[in-house]
């Protein structure tokens, strides 16, 4: 059977790789459509549904979020909350009026609990309030799983969500001040290297906080495999945590010097510690996707920290930055 695959938020940087890995699977009964912001305003009901009308998917992957680094986040909370909510809603309504057979919407590990006891996993995204940070992003990324379940409750329809950990790779946004911390210290090293005056083991890469954070990173290639797994094998409305092992975690500072090795940077790292560090750690398990998929690879970190600041050398005239 032809399945019509809409991916909303298309053009960031899962949609690209969901894009690259469609055309590695090769299956011709899928027709996809990658969306862009530009296309259509998802905070617009009409435009919604008149991109549904056109297209007529039988399957949604639903990345489009209002995203933003830490800082973006701890002074926009209302924003995120309300145009992500609006966006939220508007997808899935038109999921529900058109038929859509499943609908896989993408949220974040950021959405669990602050006070909370490690490592989290599915059944505790609603157990006390998200960090203060990001909570209207959170909240409203939360209520795509309530939605979902609803759904479900009254209709059966498959509407499920998968959590990524910290997603990076290429076509990520570099932009100072949105962008997430991998993209965001790619960037700035690399303009730090590009300063000609100064003699490179003079040169300072400056990481914002102290370093010490615990993440867990996830290759974008790596998530875009898992996401069309989930949308080929996982049928169920409970969230499913999309993550590398709890002994992939490192360190914000493991991650500086990843990332300087990348560029093979012979300066010096030092740490702004006037900047926040955000929650301190979020580590969680993904017990439940071994289960279902227990051999699966993931790139080794370093690995795909140079593939991605390669990438981002070779296309910096056309990365967001």
């Amino acid at each position: 059977m032809k399945r019509k695959i809409l991916v909303t938020g298309g053009t960031g940087l899962v949609g690209k790789a969901i894009e690259c890995v469609s055309r590695e699977k090769g299956n011709p009964d899928d027709e996809y459509l990658f969306l862009s912001s530009k296309c259509c305003d998802l905070t617009n009901l009409e435009e919604t549904r008149r991109l549904f009308t056109e297209f007529r998917p039988t399957h949604v992957i639903h990345l489009a979020a209002m995203v933003g680094g830490l800082f973006h986040n701890m002074n926009n909370n209302l924003e995120f909350l309300r145009k992500n909510m609006q966006i939220n809603d508007n997808v899935l309504t038109l999921c529900h009026e058109f038929g859509v057979k499943k609908a896989v919407s993408c949220l974040s590990t950021c959405i669990f609990p602050d006070k909370t006891t490690y490592p989290i996993d599915e059944t505790m995204v609603h157990n006390g309030p998200p960090h203060d940070s990001n909570y209207g992003y959170s909240y409203a990324k939360r209520l795509i799983d309530i939605t979902n379940r609803a759904y479900y409750d009254q209709y059966g329809h498959i509407f499920t969500s998968v959590i990524p950990c910290n997603v990076f790779g290429p076509h990520d946004n570099f932009k100072p001040g949105v962008s997430h911390v991998i993209p965001g210290m790619i960037h700035r090293l690399h303009e730090t290297i590009r300063t000609a005056h100064i003699p490179e083991e003079q040169k300072i890469f400056t990481v914002f906080g102290t370093g010490k954070p615990l993440r867990q990173f996830i290759y974008s290639l790596d998530l875009a495999r898992l996401f069309l797994w989930t949308l080929d094998n996982y049928n169920s409305v409970e969230p499913l945590i999309l993550s590398v092992d709890e002994e992939d975690e490192v360190t914000i500072s493991q991650l500086a010097e990843s990332i300087a090795e990348a560029f093979n940077f012979r300066g010096k790292i030092e740490y702004d510690t006037t900047k926040a560090d955000g929650q301190f750690k979020k580590t969680a398990s993904n017990k439940k996707l071994r289960s279902l998929l227990p051999d699966f690879k993931f790139t080794p970190f370093d690995e795909a920290i140079r593939t991605t600041v390669t990438w981002y050398k070779d296309n910096y005239d056309m990365a967001r930055k």
